[in-house]
């Protein structure tokens, strides 16, 4: 393998503060990630405590970037009254470049009652507006209430693991934003995500692994890391009729107009070839 066989490896979202990578997060992130030429990380709070842990990972290193943000299903009774001003801090203090993982679920009956979802999503989306930052949203089983609050207050910012329509992405791009498709794009049962990653234009296309979750084939079923996204990036790129490197370019771009990280990416004198 040389040089043609190396790619730089940008994921627009992640976890690596879950449980999943507990047992070997350092040496993971610090070693075996940057050795497969993973370049740059948006990793996404949840609720406050993994806030604090994301914006904890970015400090240490420094390919990771922080998003801050309530999670549908981390809306509960234990959300302190002074949630958002906590989330200000973060974000006026420089220690994230997103709000996120915001957004709606209607998928799980224990989740917050939708009014309530609504409500925590709006504030979120509102704090974004006014700070000028982007937002990386998650929508399940949502759809038509999700596109009222963009359309209503119209963000920068991702929709994250995409499942709606091509008709529904395309609504999303006319109103300025991007899409995000994972390893879900691999899958034997995969049907509108096809659709709609052969179908939006390349400069809108973010690539994700939503890392420890969906792993593409051929490891589905394994735990989830950036270093896969390879696998994403060639199916697309088969969608497409061009290449993985392609692929990998347009969407690392992408993420660095979106997150503006333009001159703050490490740089690496030596990469590797990948080997995914």
């Amino acid at each position: 393998m040389g040089p043609e066989d190396y790619f730089e490896i940008y994921d627009s979202h992640a976890h690596y503060d879950d449980s999943a990578f507990d047992k070997d997060r350092a040496w993971l992130l610090e070693k075996q990630l940057p050795l497969s030429g993973v370049r740059c990380v948006i990793n996404m709070g949840t609720r406050l405590l993994t806030c604090a842990s994301t914006v904890g990972l970015s400090d240490l290193n420094p390919y990771i970037f922080a998003a801050v943000g309530i999670h549908p299903e981390e809306i509960d009774g234990s959300l302190p009254e002074d949630w958002l001003q906590c989330l200000r801090v973060w974000l006026e203090r420089g220690d994230a470049v997103a709000v996120g993982e915001i957004g709606l679920d209607y998928h799980w009956e224990d989740c917050a009652p939708r009014e309530r979802q609504r409500e925590v999503f709006a504030a979120q989306l509102s704090l974004a507006k006014e700070l000028d930052l982007p937002v990386c949203v998650h929508d399940r089983d949502a759809h038509a209430d999700v596109l009222e609050l963009l359309r209503e207050y119209r963000p920068q910012g991702v929709l994250h693991c995409f499942s709606g329509s091509l008709e529904m992405a395309r609504e999303i791009l006319d109103l300025g934003m991007y899409i995000g498709i994972g390893g879900a794009v691999t899958f034997k049962n995969a049907k509108k995500v096809l659709r709609v990653a052969a179908g939006i234009p390349l400069d809108r296309l973010l690539l994700e692994t939503d890392a420890p979750y969906m792993a593409p084939e051929p490891h589905r079923g394994r735990r989830n890391d950036s270093s896969l996204i390879p696998h994403t990036a060639a199916k697309i790129a088969e969608l497409r009729g061009i290449t993985t490197r392609e692929v990998l370019e347009a969407s690392n771009q992408n993420i660095r107009r979106l997150f503006r990280l333009e001159g703050r990416i490490p740089r690496v004198t030596a990469p590797s070839p990948n080997a995914y």
